[in-house]
């Protein structure tokens, strides 16, 4: 059987990347079959470039293709910020609540027709250490004035879908796993590993 390794550290992205491609004849690695994984650094100007980044790293260090991903939330109000800094709004070493604490602060008096943002995800995939391809997802919401929902992470809580009228955190995660940016990206990504690897695979 093929094998593809997540190249993250996060369990969170980990779990909802491996959801989505469960059904593939594909085993699938994470940095808990690696006694040497290293922690890329995400010094890229843009999601692409710590995307690439992350995935030659770890194709590196494996051997194995690599599926990394970088996912930035863009808020019209802010110029486009957090952006690729999301992870890191508020500061080395801040919580997911940190960084929504300080995004809604600094949306403090901004009305909710200006409160518009995106949600992107871009992914790569390293094939080799010469063959690489990026697919991206996105999704448009709003961002609410309070923290709502317990499910998901990162800007979960603070991302409202008014056509679901709930935010990502308030979705169960089989839900939020069918319409995020990053279910669109990972999506993408399957259609490409089966593509290029030739997966013996019917979707149905």
């Amino acid at each position: 059987m093929k094998q593809i390794v997540l190249a993250t550290n996060n369990e969170h992205k980990i779990r909802e990347i491996s959801y989505i491609l469960r059904d593939l004849p594909l085993s699938i690695l994470s940095k808990k079959d690696f006694s040497d994984f290293p922690e890329a650094e995400e010094t890229g100007q843009t999601l692409e470039d710590n995307a690439i980044l992350k995935a030659k790293a770890i194709f590196k260090v494996t051997n194995v293709i690599s599926v990394a991903d970088d996912s930035g939330l863009e808020v019209a109000a802010l110029e486009g910020r957090p952006g690729v800094n999301s992870a890191r709004y508020a500061g080395p070493g801040c919580s997911f609540e940190d960084n929504n604490r300080k995004l809604l602060r600094e949306l403090e008096g901004v009305p909710e027709s200006e409160r518009d943002a995106v949600f992107r995800c871009v992914i790569a995939v390293c094939f080799a250490e010469d063959d690489l391809e990026l697919v991206e997802g996105r999704v448009t919401g709003k961002i609410t004035t309070e923290i709502r929902g317990r499910e998901g992470f990162g800007y979960d809580p603070v991302f409202f879908l008014p056509f679901y009228g709930k935010t990502f955190a308030e979705l169960p995660p089989e839900e939020k796993n069918k319409i995020s940016h990053r279910a669109i990206a990972t999506n993408r990504a399957r259609d490409l590993l089966i593509k290029r690897l030739n997966l013996d695979f019917s979707a149905g």
